[in-house]
């Protein structure tokens, strides 16, 4: 690999990681956050849904904006914007102020995720196409998962405000190589969609404030969120409609999916969604709100999903011109069938190498499946459309990992719900088995602090059900995405391959 070129997957991959990182490093910080801000836990989350709004609304228009203004001004205005954004935050002192430097956190850095993956893809030959997916997997799939160890290490030791300000050196080297290294574009004359934008980013973000709202405000129980459904179903329908039938140049062009590889990658993609990034954040929870483990400590049981997949991102990278991605693709949905059974397996008194093996599996499982379904979705587009074609990709991938994350922590909070009335039923004072429970304790079943105690055995005993059932639920998850394997498809040895997408 020729120096320019390492330099130039240092500075994207930097740009990509600092954005990536940001979204997982200051979820464990919320509440020293705020406390300092006097900020009401339900309020405090919002400094996490303002920044993926800001992410999901701008995001698409990575293709738009890298024709008009040039790859490499666009990417330099993202990391400038995104670097001074994170000062902003970590300087804030109330939280009006920190959800709005988060906001614009998100529209900055909403297009570092796509612009690195179409630089890569632009800076490798076709046949390295998969080395650098790989590398840049590394980035997108390994810094979230390390992001609550940094973020819980940086909050104990030092102080919340560093889980921003660590973004400025890595930012400043980023934007200084980007300035020389990285290629640029030509500028082309294209008309701004206002009608299609204005339709699809308040789609956007009253879907992404349903998702991320709706486990904690009971779903459709709340108006508002009933309302922001209406608004975002409404929003989608016209986006499609417009756009397909519309005389005129769409924000971007929805014929990129009858590209198969395209189409197939993003369905894996979604799918993805509920068994990888939603079963992480299961996992988070159940390590440190059922088994109780400090945030530090939870995050360093983690850690071993993100060093798995980085060495199998690596092997992936090295030998994926020779194996067909579907071979990667289907062992790693098989180590991620194994890594989420043995979680069902999961009990209160469980051993740390019950722990460690599963999370191990998943990563390899990661690492498998998501650097050859990225690769595979740019198997058979031209360059020239690779930013347009990245940033609906990108969206893809952050509105299933709302999905995957919305579904599963809803399903666990309605089967706690569920376990807790089927076994309360088993609380009354004929049970003589309760009584033989309590009487080591010199307690009766009627007695004040022996009520107490029942029922924080009920609840816990319902709480692992219901992380079992969420567990079983991921690992259906990943046995349903085979049949998506059939429609892969990879040209034949010698055979070219088929006619890319071109967008007019």
């Amino acid at each position: 690999m020729n120096t320019s070129r390492v330099l130039t997957s240092i500075a994207v991959m930097s740009a990509t990681i600092m954005q990536v990182l940001d979204t997982t490093i200051i979820n464990v910080a919320l509440p020293n956050m705020a406390g300092e801000l006097n900020a009401t836990p339900d309020n405090i989350t919002w400094v996490l849904t303002s920044y993926l709004i800001g992410s999901a609304i701008f995001m698409p228009l990575t293709g738009y904006l890298t024709d008009r203004i040039g790859q490499r001004r666009y990417l330099l205005i993202s990391i400038a914007g995104f670097v001074l954004t994170s000062a902003l935050c970590g300087m804030a002192t109330s939280l009006a102020e920190i959800v709005a430097f988060r906001f614009l956190q998100g529209v900055f850095g909403a297009s570092l995720v796509p612009l690195s993956q179409s630089v890569m893809l632009q800076i490798f030959p076709g046949e390295q196409r998969g080395k650098a997916m790989a590398i840049w997997a590394m980035g997108v799939m390994v810094a979230p998962v390390m992001g609550p160890t940094l973020g819980g290490w940086l909050t104990e030791n030092v102080n919340w405000r560093w889980t921003f300000y660590i973004n400025l050196p890595v930012g400043i080297l980023a934007f200084l190589l980007a300035i020389s290294h990285v290629p640029n574009t030509d500028v082309r004359e294209r008309r701004m969609d206002w009608l299609g934008f204005g339709s699809l980013a308040l789609a956007i973000a009253a879907a992404q404030l349903v998702l991320d709202r709706g486990n904690q405000d009971d779903w459709f129980s709340s108006s508002t969120l009933v309302m922001a459904t209406v608004i975002a179903t409404l929003s989608f329908l016209f986006f499609f409609i417009y756009s397909l039938t519309g005389k005129h140049h769409p924000l971007f062009d929805l014929r990129i999916f009858r590209d198969a590889n395209f189409l197939v990658a993003s369905l894996v993609m979604t799918a993805i969604g509920i068994g990888f990034f939603g079963g992480m954040v299961l996992q988070s929870l159940y390590l440190q709100n059922f088994l109780g483990y400090p945030t530090f400590e939870a995050g360093l049981y983690m850690a071993p999903r993100g060093v798995a997949s980085f060495f199998v991102m690596m092997f992936v990278g090295k030998f994926s011109n020779r194996i067909p991605p579907r071979y990667f693709i289907f062992v790693g949905i098989c180590a991620s069938i194994a890594g989420n059974y043995m979680m069902t397996r999961f009990s209160s008194d469980i051993s740390t190498s019950d722990l460690i093996l599963p999370v191990i599996l998943q990563g390899i499982g990661m690492g498998l499946v998501f650097v050859p379904v990225s690769t595979l979705a740019f198997t058979t587009l031209p360059k020239a459309i690779a930013g347009e074609a990245a940033g609906i990709y990108s969206l893809i991938r952050a509105i299933s990992s709302a999905v995957g994350i919305a579904i599963l922590s809803t399903y666990l909070s309605r089967s706690s719900q569920q376990h807790w009335a089927s076994l309360r039923g088993y609380i009354n004072p004929y049970n003589s088995e309760l009584a033989d429970y309590l009487h080591p304790l010199h307690l009766g079943i009627l007695d004040e602090k022996g009520i107490a105690i029942t029922a924080r055995a009920v609840f816990h005993q319902a709480q692992n059900a219901a992380y079992i059932d969420s567990f079983w639920f991921a690992t259906a998850n990943f046995v349903l995405m085979l049949p998506l394997l059939l429609l892969i498809r990879t040209p034949k040895n010698g055979a070219p391959p088929p006619a890319p997408v071109v967008a007019d």
